[in-house]
């Protein structure tokens, strides 16, 4: 018999992405390195972003296969970390993102960055926030409605 700890560690497991962050030099033709690196592999991307300043950028990736990714993109010489994330999904419709980020402003948890991309008359958004599990147990809480990995891609 599972211990309760046991079962919301897993529960905490499941409920988290895996999220590639490549640093990259900002010079052009790298991006589409990288998608091609990742294409060639059969490694499907399901949603990124891109900082960037004047001499590098950080690519941020939802991919199929994070690990696979990983491994390739660093046989390829290039500096790459996996991270841990929430993804939230949600109606595209004004004011829901307003209600979840007051519950996560009023139990004091900090965003350290998150991105979005919508769909029709749906939306996901992901977030890195400072307390994996904290934010989990408040959104579950609230009722947000939480995408483990394996749903991200079947949407």
């Amino acid at each position: 018999m599972s211990s309760i700890k046991e079962v919301l560690n897993n529960t905490v497991n499941i409920m988290l992405n895996k999220q590639l962050s490549i640093f990259l030099e900002n010079k052009k033709g790298r991006f589409t390195e990288v998608t091609s690196i990742l294409g060639d592999a059969g490694i499907n991307m399901t949603a990124f972003t891109v900082a960037e300043n004047s001499d590098f950028g950080i690519v941020r990736l939802l991919v199929s296969d994070p690990e696979k990714a990983r491994d390739i993109l660093r046989e390829n010489k290039y500096a790459v970390s996996v991270t841990d994330v929430i993804c939230l999904q949600m109606p595209n419709e004004p004011g829901t993102l307003s209600r979840v980020m007051k519950i996560i402003n009023q139990a004091d948890i900090f965003i350290e960055y998150m991105y979005a991309f919508s769909f029709g008359k749906g939306a996901v958004v992901v977030i890195r926030p400072d307390n994996l599990e904290k934010t989990l147990s408040v959104l579950s809480e609230n009722k947000v409605e939480l995408l483990a990995s394996s749903e991200l891609f079947s949407l």
